[in-house]
């Protein structure tokens, strides 16, 4: 009898491990994007930007839109440099505010795919992260993110919709982030935009399944970006101190996985095995790609409510640490 449990507790191992592997290794075929419009809000730099020029090189006629005129003719410049074929392809940007007015954003799309083309897939890069507590969080921090975090995606979605439904084909991509799956301390307008994020992706996944237009939602880390050291900024010390429990993630790294992720299909673009540990342990209701994914999530979404656990008690030990510092300082003062 004991040498029977053994062997299926080696086979329940073997198979998780399989299936682990297959998740995180194997490269599925891709859509092509080789002369389609591949449109990225916020790709004046950043993640943004390093998708655009992933997409020139796939051979796509790319727009990138941001709303500082000087910084988008500059990534306009690099795109180019990196297209596959030069005396082919067309890269053009577009300065919007995006999370402004649904009908100029309406507009505006509508009238840059009658001198670029249909718009084949769309990469919602364009947020922004001011981090405090909520009793610090002003009515404008709060409002600006949003307008670019949400507003500014749910406009460019609703805009090229109802075209991409008519074709019967599309890719739209969605950047939350890694706050997305857990609230973080000095996050609460922050995380409260980027939740909102998740649960339109997964509605509009359903709404558009039947159409042939696929949905990502990417699910980045901490990433080196101009936008994450403007964030650094404003960030209470605890929140420094929960970042720095995972790595700072190059930019060009989540582009790459959200490219070929959007392209084969997936719902979850993760990074890493920390992303792979959330996207598990928080998948509950979201579309899944295949069976072997969904029996991994099946199989290990409990265990990793325990591991999740022990990531938890570190965080609040790491906030009361810092209450507890605070309070030594007042009274030695």
């Amino acid at each position: 009898m004991s040498a029977w449990l053994g062997a299926t507790l080696v086979a329940f191992v073997l198979i998780i491990v399989l299936l682990i592997i297959k998740q995180l290794f194997w490269n599925p075929r891709l859509k092509s994007v080789k002369n389609k419009h591949v449109v990225i809000t916020g790709g004046s730099s950043g993640i943004g930007k390093c998708v655009a020029i992933i997409a020139a090189r796939h051979g796509a006629n790319v727009t990138i839109i941001a709303r500082d005129v000087q910084k988008l003719e500059a990534a306009k410049n690099e795109i180019l440099h990196a297209c596959e074929n030069k005396d082919v392809q067309r890269v053009e940007y577009l300065s919007l505010d995006i999370g402004a007015n649904y009908e100029n954003v309406e507009k505006a799309l509508a009238d840059l795919e009658k001198t670029m083309g249909p718009i084949y897939m769309l990469v919602n890069c364009a947020g922004i992260a001011i981090c405090s507590k909520i009793e610090d969080t002003t009515p404008d921090s709060l409002n600006k993110m949003i307008h670019i975090n949400l507003l500014g995606t749910y406009y460019c979605i609703k805009a090229v919709t109802q075209r991409m439904k008519a074709s019967r084909e599309g890719v739209i991509v969605l950047t939350s982030s890694a706050a997305a799956f857990l609230g973080i301390f000095g996050y609460s307008a922050y995380c409260s935009t980027k939740f909102a994020l998740r649960g339109l992706a997964e509605s509009i996944a359903m709404e558009l399944r039947p159409y042939n237009i696929s949905v990502t939602l990417s699910l980045p880390p901490d990433t080196d970006t101009p936008g994450f050291a403007i964030e650094e900024l404003s960030k209470p010390l605890e929140t420094k101190l929960i970042s720095q429990t995972s790595k700072l993630v190059n930019p060009d790294v989540v582009a790459d996985k959200l490219f070929k992720d959007a392209l084969a299909g997936k719902f979850f673009s993760f990074i890493g095995l920390d992303g792979f540990i959330l996207a598990t342990l928080c998948s509950g209701m979201s579309p899944f790609k295949s069976i072997s994914e969904l029996l991994l999530q099946a199989l290990l979404m409990g265990l990793l409510r325990i591991v999740s656990a022990f990531y938890l008690i570190c965080f609040d030990k790491i906030i009361l640490n810092c209450i507890t510092t605070r309070d030594k300082n007042k009274k030695s003062e």
